[in-house]
């Protein structure tokens, strides 16, 4: 048929023609991991979470992946290299080997894992967040995260809580080369102490130690947070800690009304000690009350000092009130005056006339004349006179 005036002629060879350009120029993607979803996109996306089968980081993964997640896996060793190439075994990849070079989140939440080696995340130049959180650890290398020069941050949360003292020294020479890390989360650690190398990150931002086992924190962890050369000061996350308001914890009442902004969560600080202060608004408090015993600041004498005050002012109270009761309580009988005055006449009538019956029935009863007549011995027969016998 021919073409109508105006369009174009069709040309059946330029489309398979572009096809195969397209095809041509197009470079095939990269198989997914066996146990793990794969998704498109402006950065490629997978996500393994294969329960107890997978027991180390896949091998396969593409090399132009940007995000990697694995949950729910028994990873329970990241031994060294685990993502560059290095086995089971432990033995590590080539020196160098980059295996990865675009990935820069890598999220290991759930994995039941308790060890890692140093240089576990070696081979991850792109690196610049990392999840490690909801892991019972309890072995950390001094050089886990060597190797991590853009890590920017670092999730723990959840996870130091079973490595004790041991486990919290590791951390701090893990910590120790991560110069630019922005964000740390240490939330849920039962940590006692914040560590120190966490303190003197220069490029830190934002430090999370909610839900730990914070007393609060000293003179010389707070001028650790102090910043040197123009660097802005990390934000600090304090809330769910069980703070003792003593003499101690006042360079930290200070601290907080000078920077409050630094403590976002700052108006959720509550005290747990002593038992007089307890439940009470950190920040609400005076310094004047928080005393400290004489000799030892963390003795108990230290609340007995507290509760003195709280307990007198408590006193002070109570007695008002009873005597606000009693003041009621007589102005009542006071306007009723007259009819308890004729209840109580009523009442004392009845208890005469009870009385008077109760001593007539008494008199009755010991008359000896309404004494009744013995009673004839049996057998005996009574005699008539006209009997004859």
């Amino acid at each position: 048929m021919a073409p109508r005036a105006g369009q174009p002629e069709q040309r059946g060879p330029l489309l398979p023609g572009l096809l195969l350009v397209a095809a041509a120029l197009s470079q095939p993607a990269a198989p997914c991991p066996f146990q793990c979803y794969c998704f498109g996109g402006p950065k490629l996306l997978l996500r393994c979470a294969s329960g107890a089968e997978l027991r180390q980081p896949p091998r396969d993964v593409p090399p132009d992946a940007r995000n990697l997640t694995i949950v729910g896996a028994n990873l329970t060793v990241l031994r060294a290299a685990a993502f560059a190439g290095g086995d089971a075994d432990g033995e590590a990849a080539a020196a160098g080997g980059v295996r990865l070079p675009l990935l820069s989140a890598l999220r290991l939440t759930h994995n039941n894992i308790e060890v890692v080696e140093d240089g576990a995340f070696d081979g991850l130049p792109s690196l610049t967040a990392l999840d490690l959180s909801h892991n019972p650890l309890r072995a950390l290398g001094g050089g886990a995260f060597r190797g991590l020069p853009a890590l920017r941050s670092l999730q723990l949360n959840h996870a130091l809580s079973r490595g004790g003292p041991t486990l919290l020294a590791a951390l701090d020479a893990a910590l120790a080369p991560l110069d630019e890390l922005h964000l740390l989360g240490l939330a849920g650690n039962a940590l006692g102490r914040l560590p120190a190398a966490a303190l003197r990150l220069p490029r830190l931002e934002q430090l999370d130690a909610r839900l730990n086992a914070l007393a609060g924190l000293g003179p010389d962890e707070l001028r650790a947070l102090e910043r040197d050369g123009g660097l802005p000061a990390p934000r600090l996350l304090l809330a769910d800690n069980p703070l003792r308001c003593g003499c101690a914890a006042r360079p930290l009442l200070a601290w907080l009304r000078n920077a409050t902004e630094r403590v976002p969560d700052s108006r959720r600080l509550r005290c747990a000690a002593p038992r007089a202060l307890q439940d009470r608004p950190f920040l609400d408090l005076d310094e004047a009350r928080l005393r400290c015993a004489d000799g030892d600041a963390d003795s108990r004498g230290e609340e007995v000092d507290l509760a003195g005050p709280e307990l007198e002012a408590s006193y002070v109270f109570f007695g008002l009130v009873l005597a606000l009761i009693g003041l009621i309580f007589l102005m009542v009988l006071y306007l009723n005056r007259r009819g308890i005055q004729r209840w109580m006449r009523n009442l004392r009538e009845a208890c005469r006339d009870q009385m008077e019956g109760y001593h007539y029935r008494y008199e009755q009863d010991a008359d000896p004349r309404r004494a009744p007549a013995p009673a004839a011995p049996a057998g005996s027969r009574a005699t008539s006179p006209g009997s004859g016998l």
